[in-house]
């Protein structure tokens, strides 16, 4: 029979345990996790997908991939299924895309996917020795420049419709170059505001479920730098 310590104990003990909190190893994990399953699938597509329909097969994937980065974005619900799915679909585009390029420009994926890691690794030395802090100012630097990065994009894609070439930013020439030399930067920046809002996440006692989003996010940023790396380095490919 307890004892009248242990009945008290018991007594105030709470009704159910406290829910676990995210960890850096939790996204460490998560992330590992979303890549892989990113990287596997466009294994997949470069090897499966034929070159009559690798262009509806890209486009295809691509619009999976908004749907789900929809849901992830607006519906404030963390779903590892919409994650992995989000990185499957986006695998099966960068995939078929870098299969496309290395045709074209043999070697260029390897040192993209180098040129990637290594601008991870840079960015988190930045963030981690604060040579450059991510402060509310440039946070809103940070977001302003990756949508006018995205309007002058669609702007691009409506004018070429009528001109070819478009405005001239994803040409082979300076102003190409300059774009692609940006949009490469904005996509570093992008990695301090993810490791920044991991810290904050963790300091903040946020839900083990949250890794999951921080997975998505460094996800978004390292695609973004690795495609633009392709197309950058593929200017001084085709100049050879």
């Amino acid at each position: 029979m307890p004892s009248a310590y242990e009945l008290e104990a018991m007594y105030n003990a709470p009704a159910y345990a406290p829910p676990r909190t995210m960890t850096i190893d939790d996204v460490v994990v998560r992330s590992f996790l979303t890549l892989g399953t990113l990287v596997v699938a466009g294994a997949l597509a470069w090897v499966f997908v034929p070159e009559r329909i690798a262009n509806a097969v890209a486009a295809a994937a691509v619009i999976v991939g908004l749907i789900f980065w929809a849901i992830l974005t607006f519906g404030r619900k963390v779903n590892p299924v919409l994650v992995l799915g989000f990185a499957a679909s986006y695998g099966v585009a960068v995939g078929v895309i870098s299969h496309a390029y290395n045709s074209v420009y043999n070697g260029v994926v390897l040192q993209a996917v180098v040129g990637t890691a290594l601008a991870f690794g840079a960015m988190l030395a930045v963030y981690a020795f604060r040579i450059v802090r991510v402060t509310p100012k440039f946070v809103r630097f940070v977001i302003a420049a990756g949508f006018a990065l995205l309007g002058l994009m669609v702007l691009n894609l409506l004018v070429s419709i009528f001109h070819v070439g478009g405005i001239g930013i994803r040409e082979n020439g300076p102003l190409g170059i300059i774009f692609s030399v940006a949009a490469i930067l904005v996509g570093c920046f992008y990695l301090l505001l993810d490791f920044s809002s991991i810290e904050d996440g963790v300091r903040s006692g946020a839900p083990e479920k949250a890794s999951w989003l921080a997975a998505f996010g460094l996800t978004l940023s390292l695609v973004w730098i690795y495609l633009e790396l392709l197309r950058f380095l593929s200017y001084f490919y085709s100049r050879d």
